[in-house]
C-alpha cells in the first residue's frame, strides 16, 4: 500500500498516547472500568463523545464495552461525525485507502464508500486530515474488534435531518455493518448548568425528536440528528448509557464540555 493513500493519525500525542503499548493500556483499562456488557445482540448503532480520552474516554468506553462478546458479528463501521476545521456542506468519505493509528492500519471499505458516494457524499481528504472526531474512536474498535473489520469515516455538516437520515439509513441494519455516530453535548458551560442542558438534550434524543436539536446542543448534531430521525422513522429505541461532562471527569468545572453515550437496539 502507498504510504500516500494512508491517512495518517492528527491527534496521536494530545488526544491520546501516540505509542502503541501505553495506547492499548489506556483504552483496555477504559473498557475495565465501563464494566461487563449485558447480554444480549451488539447493537445496530452507537453514539460516542470525541474528546481527549482523559476527559471523555470513560464515556465512550461505556459505548464500546457493549460490543464486547458480540465483535465476532462485526465485521464493518461506518462513522459519521463533524467537521471542526475544514469547512464543507454535504458529506464527504475520504478518498485514502487506509487510516493508521499507533496500533495499526484499518482498511477503508471500499464498497462501503461507493454506496456513500451514491447516496451523495463527496471524495475529499481535506476535512478528515486534521480531524479528531472519528480518529479517536479507531483505537477503540481496534482494541474491542480486533483486526477483522473494515471503516468508512464520513464526515458531515450543513446536511438536514432527513437527508442525514438517508444516508445513515442506507448502512444502519445491514448484516455484520456497526454505525456510529460522534458528538460532544454542550461546551463550556460551568458543571450545573452543562448538566441541565446535556440532560434536556438527551430527553430529546431519547424522544427521538430531531427537531428539537442544535448546534448548541451538540456540535455533532448533523449526524445526530439524522440518526434520531431514522430511528424514529423506523420506530427504534435509544438507550441512554452513560451522561457526563468534563468537569465530571478531569476538568476544570466552571467550564466544562458535555458527554453522553447512547445505543440505538432492536433490529
Amino acid at each position: 500500500m502507498k504510504a500516500a493513500r494512508v491517512r495518517r493519525p492528527a491527534v496521536a500525542g494530545t488526544f491520546y498516547p501516540a505509542a502503541a503499548p501505553a495506547l492499548a493500556r489506556s483504552v483496555d483499562a477504559l473498557l475495565a472500568a465501563a464494566g461487563d456488557p449485558p447480554a444480549g445482540p451488539a447493537p445496530a448503532a452507537l453514539v460516542v463523545p470525541h474528546a481527549g480520552y482523559v476527559y471523555s474516554g470513560p464515556v465512550a468506553a461505556t459505548a464500546y464495552v457493549r460490543l464486547r462478546g458480540t465483535a465476532a458479528s462485526i465485521k464493518h463501521v461506518v462513522a459519521f461525525g463533524p467537521v471542526h476545521y475544514v469547512a464543507m456542506n454535504g458529506a464527504a468519505v475520504p478518498a485514502a485507502e487506509a487510516w493508521l493509528t499507533p496500533l495499526g492500519e484499518v482498511a477503508i471499505d471500499s464498497r462501503l464508500r461507493e454506496r456513500a458516494i451514491a447516496r451523495g457524499a463527496a471524495v475529499n481528504d481535506r476535512p478528515h486530515a486534521p480531524e479528531h472526531a472519528l480518529e479517536v474512536q479507531v483505537p477503540f474498535l481496534q482494541r474491542v474488534l480486533g483486526e477483522g473489520f473494515t471503516f468508512l469515516p464520513v464526515a458531515v455538516s450543513e446536511l438536514s435531518a432527513q437527508a442525514a437520515a438517508d444516508l445513515i439509513g442506507e448502512f444502519l441494519g445491514a448484516a455484520g455493518t456497526l454505525v456510529l455516530v460522534s458528538t460532544d453535548l454542550s461546551h463550556y458551560h460551568d458543571l450545573s448548568t452543562a448538566r441541565r442542558l446535556d440532560r434536556r438534550t438527551a430527553d430529546a434524543i431519547l424522544a427521538r425528536d430531531a427537531s428539537a436539536l442544535s448546534g448548541e446542543d451538540a456540535c455533532g448534531f448533523y449526524p445526530l440528528r439524522g440518526l434520531v430521525e431514522l430511528a424514529r422513522r423506523q420506530n427504534l429505541p435509544l438507550e441512554l448509557l452513560d451522561l457526563r461532562t468534563s468537569g465530571d471527569t478531569a476538568g476544570d468545572p466552571e467550564r466544562v464540555v458535555g458527554y453522553g453515550a447512547f445505543a440505538v437496539n432492536g433490529l
